[in-house]
């Protein structure tokens, strides 16, 4: 005989969901997100954030987020979101995770006086794959921004979605820039999540690995990370593996998926969906954020996946039917015109809408011929080097270490100190030393100001 047991509350929850004991947050119930009433969705584009320029043979190129915006104009979402243009982030709150001096270097670099700051170059990690450009910091703080306005409407509860293409540079380092990033805003979005909420998934599709942000929680059993990437000696970041789990409390809350060249839709989505689905039922996250990053794509400049965009798209799909607090990030991808379709059809994903494989007319109609379709043939061009039994192996690694979180205790809710180690390391102090101490009454942060984007161009869009 079954009995129907409804799960805890997170306020009556004393462990982490336990498996084995029948608990099972099934996708199609009804999750934090309400499912009967319609999904909040925000959309958030820094003001010129697509105007900044890494140099002329750099493969980053930031107008991808004009593209992008002009697609999703162009298909009319702007009608089905809010729209947000937020204020920049401050140096303080991007103190919150990186180093006072790594983040006033970043302030004081410019093309004009680099030649005199050489020293602080390797200190840094700034040359060629993160070069100086001009108004470098301003850029780093209009897409930090964007992730930390859209963290905290998130957390507030005034949206169930938010969206932040710009964001979702995944490899920033504490003290250092590395592969292309220099402010690591979703380090930055997760702790102001954590100001309000006992735990956050990290999913990153990225084809590199998400070795920033793993890197800033591996020690931590309140962010679980999830990283789905190629995984190489040669293949930047080196790092991935499936033996990096984490240390101390983080132990089994770092979770890598390490693949090889060439797989393709049905493979990838199937091992993500089998990966995610006992991953959120047994951590519970109070939230997830996801990183898109769209070098994962078939064709991509810097990639070697054969990725379509409809698939990349199923991942997102799949993770939204959770109906968990969701904020989404962008990431890699170094064709421009297959990030824009890409993120353009996720939009449309997350607002609830089929969106039509013709093009709209927009600024940068050109960028997307010959065929001028939103899911051009992107797939098959490279050998799929992932057998079916590495995949299984794969899948049943990440379950047995699944079954390590299960009985893991559930956080005491309190105000996160500013700095992130001193964060970590309170979370290693003993409970009876924890209640002898004040707990601060500090602010999660400064209200900010939002605008609505400009009136996009006319097309037709089905609810899908």
């Amino acid at each position: 005989m079954t009995i129907n047991i409804d799960p805890p509350t997170f306020s009556d929850a004393p462990f982490f969901f336990d498996r084995r004991a029948g608990y099972l947050l099934e996708p199609e119930q009804e999750g934090i997100v309400q499912s009967h009433s319609k999904t909040k969705v925000a959309y958030y584009h820094p003001k010129d954030v697509g105007n900044y320029h890494y140099g002329e043979r750099h493969p980053m190129r930031p107008h991808r987020l004009e593209l992008t915006k002009d697609l999703v104009l162009g298909y009319e979402l702007q009608n089905h979101m809010t729209m947000h243009a937020p204020r920049k982030a401050t140096e303080e709150e991007l103190g919150e995770f990186h180093d006072a001096d790594y983040v006033d270097f970043l302030k004081r670099v410019t093309p004009k006086n680099a030649q005199t700051l050489t020293r602080d170059y390797t200190k840094f990690n700034v040359g060629d794959d993160c070069p100086v450009f001009y108004d470098v910091f301003s850029f780093c703080q209009q897409y930090a921004g964007a992730s930390l306005a859209a963290a905290r409407r998130l957390a507030a509860g005034s949206t169930d979605i938010a969206i932040n293409w710009s964001g979702g540079l995944h490899h920033a380092k504490k003290g250092e820039a590395s592969g292309f990033c220099y402010v690591n805003d979703i380090v930055l979005a997760i702790l102001e999540l954590l100001r309000h909420q006992p735990r956050v998934l990290y999913i990153d599709i990225d084809i590199h690995h998400g070795d920033g942000v793993q890197e800033a929680f591996y020690l931590s059993n309140r962010v679980l990370t999830v990283s789905f990437h190629k995984y190489s000696a040669d293949f930047f970041p080196g790092t991935g593996n499936l033996s990096e789990t984490g240390s101390d409390l983080g132990k089994y809350f770092s979770l890598n998926v390490p693949l090889q060249d060439g797989i393709d839709d049905e493979s990838y989505i199937s091992l993500f969906k089998s990966v995610m689905e006992p991953t959120i039922t047994t951590f519970r996250p109070s939230s997830i954020v996801l990183q898109c990053g769209a070098d994962s794509l078939g064709c991509d400049r810097l990639g070697t996946f054969n990725l379509s965009i409809a698939a990349h798209g199923e991942c997102v799909r799949y993770i939204k039917s959770f109906n968990l607090p969701l904020l989404v990030l962008g990431g890699g991808g170094y064709r421009q015109s297959s990030v824009a379709r890409c993120w353009a059809y996720e939009t449309g994903i997350l607002a609830g809408f089929k969106l039509a494989d013709d093009l709209p007319v927009t600024n940068y109609t050109e960028f997307f011929g010959p065929d001028y379709k939103l899911h051009p043939p992107l797939t098959g061009q490279i050998q799929n080097l992932n057998t079916r039994q590495s995949l299984e192996r794969i899948r049943v690694t990440i379950r047995e270490k699944l079954r390590y979180l299960n009985g893991a205790p559930s956080v005491q809710m309190q105000e996160v100190p500013p700095d992130l180690m001193g964060f970590l390391e309170d979370e290693r102090r003993g409970k009876e030393e924890r209640e002898e101490e004040e707990v601060g009454n500090g602010k999660a942060g400064e209200t900010r100001w939002e605008t609505e984007l400009g009136e996009g161009r006319r097309t037709r869009v089905n609810q899908g």
